[in-house]
């Protein structure tokens, strides 16, 4: 049992995580908003496409480029593109390389270790010049939940994955506070980069300048993480960001316009979009079950029970405390999008939420969408005596429990079936 615990407590984890909801932008729009704040990156242009790519290349001023793919995921060096090309970054020399390499690029979806089977379609590439680094380093802003507040992150093992490098050697990760009001301290900031081994005074200052800058970044745009991996040290002695992720809370939407303005919808997943547009709590997973819970720690607490029982949940979904039948069937819609659902579970405590809505939206919707897919439901709480009875009148083919393990257990094996 306790393998199946551990799986469940797991999965309910990595969900709550993902529910908390963070923009992200694309490497070039990163870079742009770096140089807004003065910080040094390497020239870069964005291009969509690929003649856009050759004019960029070619009012370049020099010719040796590095050529980007910008999809929102990690891994793009070693990805493939799902027309066979390999590879999502690529140095270039002429401005027809440019060109013919954004052909591959454009319209295809990349392949990495972090997009899934299908990989995301890229719409642009990234057009920067070639900076020759002495040694790389890792730099991050974040929000740690240890301090209650942010934190600088930095390692002078940088160009790979951190995690990688947090699990062989820790303490080569250094981890500042840094006071929320009133920033990064200079005089901190230069003695973490004396620290991390910036070679001489000049690069010292450099490295210690974009620290403090990178946090006003980070406080002026409600960002939720600004890493750069790596900062390079180059050879002809400059400390330059030469690759930027940024994400920003979805809570600060109505005073960061400019930066939400760059949302690109097509690096989503189409039915969390399609989830947000109607107030759906969604996120798509890879299981067999279709969830429909309200409240989070009910949906997690669901989810570990269907886990305990050997299923596999194909979603989180809360619909909050403030469905309406017509929210109920939307939810339905989005979970019928994902062909690996075999079997439904709706489970529900009415305490805000009135059981009769849902009972009501899910008649409503397995009329209406011609529902073949098993169904269970569990409902209790507010109004429950009234949705078991519309249930019962409606003679339609739903399943009603009032235990949760049976109810889940019954979900698990007709989704098996």
């Amino acid at each position: 049992m306790l393998p199946s615990l551990r799986k469940a407590g797991s999965l309910a984890r990595a969900v709550h995580a993902g529910q908390r909801r963070f923009l992200s932008i694309h490497e070039y729009q990163s870079v742009n908003l770096l140089n807004a704040y003065g910080i040094p990156t390497p020239k870069s242009i964005g291009a969509k496409s690929p003649d856009e790519a050759f004019k960029a290349a070619e009012n370049f001023g020099i010719n040796r480029l590095v050529i980007k793919a910008q999809v929102l995921a990690g891994g793009r060096g070693k990805g493939t593109f799902d027309n066979g090309f390999k590879g999502g970054v690529h140095t270039i020399d002429a401005p027809e390389q440019a060109r013919e390499i954004a052909k591959q690029m454009i319209g295809a979806n990349l392949i990495t270790k972090q997009t899934g089977s299908a990989g995301r379609i890229c719409k642009a590439v990234m057009l920067a010049e070639r900076r020759d680094p002495a040694h790389e380093y890792y730099v991050a802003i974040l929000n740690d939940r240890v301090t209650q507040g942010p934190v600088l992150v930095a390692s002078n093992q940088g160009g790979m994955n951190i995690e990688e490098v947090a699990a062989k050697d820790p303490h080569s990760i250094i981890t500042t506070p840094i006071d929320a009001k009133k920033g990064v301290d200079p005089l901190v900031a230069l003695e973490l980069a004396k620290t991390l081994g910036f070679k001489d005074a000049t690069t010292q200052k450099e490295a210690a300048d974009i620290f403090v800058t990178l946090y006003k970044l980070f406080k002026d745009k409600d960002a939720t993480q600004i890493e750069i991996n790596p900062m390079a040290e180059t050879t002809d002695g400059h400390v330059l960001c030469m690759d930027a992720k940024l994400g920003f809370d979805d809570n600060a939407e109505f005073r960061q316009k400019d930066v939400f303005d760059l949302r690109d919808i097509s690096q989503e997943e189409p039915s969390e979009v399609e989830a947000q547009k109607a107030n759906l709590n969604f996120i798509k997973l890879d299981g067999s079950i279709g969830c429909l819970v309200n409240g989070a720690g009910l949906a997690m607490a669901t989810m570990d029970v269907l886990s305990l029982h050997g299923g596999n949940p194909a979603n989180f979904l809360d619909v909050g405390g403030g469905a309406t039948p017509e929210t109920v069937k939307k939810a339905f819609e989005i979970l019928l999008t994902d062909s690996k659902v075999k079997s439904i579970f709706i489970n529900i405590f009415g305490g805000i939420m009135r059981c009769d809505y849902i009972a009501e939206g899910v008649i409503r919707a397995t009329k209406e969408l011609d529902l073949s897919i098993p169904l269970v439901v569990r409902l209790k709480g507010t109004k429950e005596a009234e949705a078991k009875q519309m249930i019962k009148d409606s003679g339609l083919k739903i399943i009603p429990f009032d235990d949760l393990d049976t109810a889940a257990e019954k979900a698990v094996e007709l989704a098996h079936a």
